[in-house]
């Protein structure tokens, strides 16, 4: 039945179905549009292909390049050898076996740029941790103290030499081949969430910028709208934009206009037993009434304790942000939510990117992260989530062992870290290897979709199972878990 007048003006039914009602398109179009027309997303969130491991994703993404050799894989020969050009030092041979290098990145002469780079020392300290005495820099003391529960992956490579590495790292593609589902849209795509009263893949902190794929570091794709992410702010009177009805409409009052409506719509239904889009949209009234209530209380701390607040930096202004986006995320978990992406420094090319001025950019950006991840990660151990929880740390590629304007370092994709914990696997645990400086993967490299399915794998899913009939994946997209590090 045709549910419009001409011109585009509504029927009264759906006027009044839809009136008063400020929720979100994501929340409200999305499913209005599934349940009415029975698209290939609708057959999907039927559980895990085999028993999983991890019931819930929180994934940390620093915007811009984290420096891997100043963070999770240091490297001492820096300082052995500053001051030469990498083409003076014993490292010439490797860079002029890189592929990229002899084929993409010559100066006028013909000559590799890279070799004409200095050296750079490392620009802080590091040493051994824990028990597994893996090597972590100075920069990340608190992450430092729980690295006996993580697996730090060393061996990371991509494609892309600019910022739209941060789309390929969360959709597997690089920018050219267009836009693609991001990991969190397969991981709900394929799960579904443990909680109707909250949004089913969350998002917190500034994304990419447009330049760098943007939203689509988080967007459903071809899978469909239902299964993008969810922007919430940690605000409790308006988390979620368009969330609530309003201060000045008490929860009673929002209950009531629902139950007016609901009134109205089923009195229509007798009349249209088969409209399913009027049946959708009863239901998305419903979705929405119940996350308007429920979604302020997540990031509602005051029930928090002192120890916990503190534990995660909540009264430092410096990691107060990124601290409460950690405790949201720890309690959005608790609730049933599958993916919780938490970006950081996001916008232009991203805050991480020290092109000069390292030291002052990491020391700063390390200061506001580290306390806030490490606290998450103790927190779920001792509340005994992290089994259950798949906590990964990310960036789109590190940086390079050579010196730019003199005090900074370059885009950096042959060789880089991201570390995971929880959620099944190996705790203490160093994989992978860059050379002596930092510059290749050459040992047990994995290109960023490995992270993706290992994801998957934990969270008992079959990426291959996943698949939409007309769109094509190529054998990369589905990446190969990091058997490993899975315990």
């Amino acid at each position: 039945m045709n549910n419009e007048f001409p011109c585009g003006r509504l029927r009264r039914r759906q006027f009044l179905a839809d009136c008063g009602l400020g929720f979100t398109g994501l929340a409200l179009g999305a499913i209005a549009e599934r349940d009415a027309q029975g698209t290939n997303t609708a057959q999907h969130n039927t559980g895990p292909h085999f028993p999983p491991k991890a019931k819930n994703v929180i994934w940390f993404f620093m915007n811009g390049g984290t420096s891997h050799v100043e963070s999770f894989d240091p490297k001492p020969a820096l300082n052995k050898y500053a001051g030469l050009t990498i083409e003076e030092s014993p490292y010439k041979t490797a860079v002029l076996d890189s592929p990229f290098y002899r084929e993409n990145v010559r100066d006028f002469s013909g000559v590799p740029r890279a070799l004409m780079t200095s050296v750079y020392p490392l620009q802080t300290g590091y040493r051994k941790r824990g028990e597994s005495g893996i090597e972590v820099s100075d920069w990340w003391p608190h992450v430092g103290d729980c690295i006996d529960d993580m697996a730090v992956v060393r061996s990371m490579w991509t494609t892309d030499n600019d910022h739209a590495a941060q789309l390929q790292f969360h959709t597997g593609r690089h920018i050219f081949d267009g836009f693609y589902p991001s990991i969190g849209s397969w991981v709900h795509y394929g799960l579904g969430t443990l909680n109707e009263n909250l949004p089913q893949f969350v998002v917190m902190g500034p994304p990419p910028g447009d330049c760098c794929g943007g939203v689509g570091a988080h967007d459903g794709s071809y899978l469909g709208p239902e299964h993008s992410g969810v922007t919430l702010a940690i605000n409790p009177e308006n988390p979620l934009s368009f969330g609530t009805p309003g201060k000045s409409v008490h929860w009673k009052e929002r209950r009531h206009q629902l139950d007016l409506l609901q009134d109205l719509n089923e009195l229509t239904t007798v009349k249209y037993p088969d409209d399913a889009k009027l049946r959708a949209r009863i239901k998305a009234h419903e979705l929405a009434f119940r996350m308007q209530m429920s979604v302020p209380k997540i990031v509602n701390f005051s029930t928090e304790t002192q120890a916990t607040q503190d534990l995660y930096g909540m009264h430092d202004q410096m990691t107060q942000s990124v601290g409460q986006q950690a405790l949201a995320a720890r309690r959005l978990v608790e609730q049933g939510v599958r993916f919780v992406q938490i970006y950081d420094g996001g916008g232009g090319g991203g805050g991480w990117d020290a092109h000069s001025k390292l030291k002052e950019n990491h020391t700063r950006n390390c200061k506001r992260v580290d306390k806030p991840i490490a606290g998450l990660l103790k927190d779920l151990k001792q509340r005994g989530l992290l089994e259950e929880t798949l906590v990964v740390w990310a960036t789109e590629f590190g940086r390079t062992p050579g010196a730019e304007r003199s005090d900074g370092r370059d885009h950096h994709p042959y060789g880089f870290s991201v570390w995971m914990a929880g959620g099944g696997l190996k705790g203490g645990i160093a994989h992978g290897a860059t050379d002596e400086i930092g510059f290749h993967a050459v040992e047990d490299r994995h290109y960023v979709t490995d992270i993706h399915a290992t994801i998957l794998h934990q969270c008992g899913l079959d990426s291959r199972r996943l698949e939409i009939p007309g769109q094509k994946r190529l054998d990369i997209d589905h990446g190969k878990p990091i058997h490993e590090i899975i315990a």
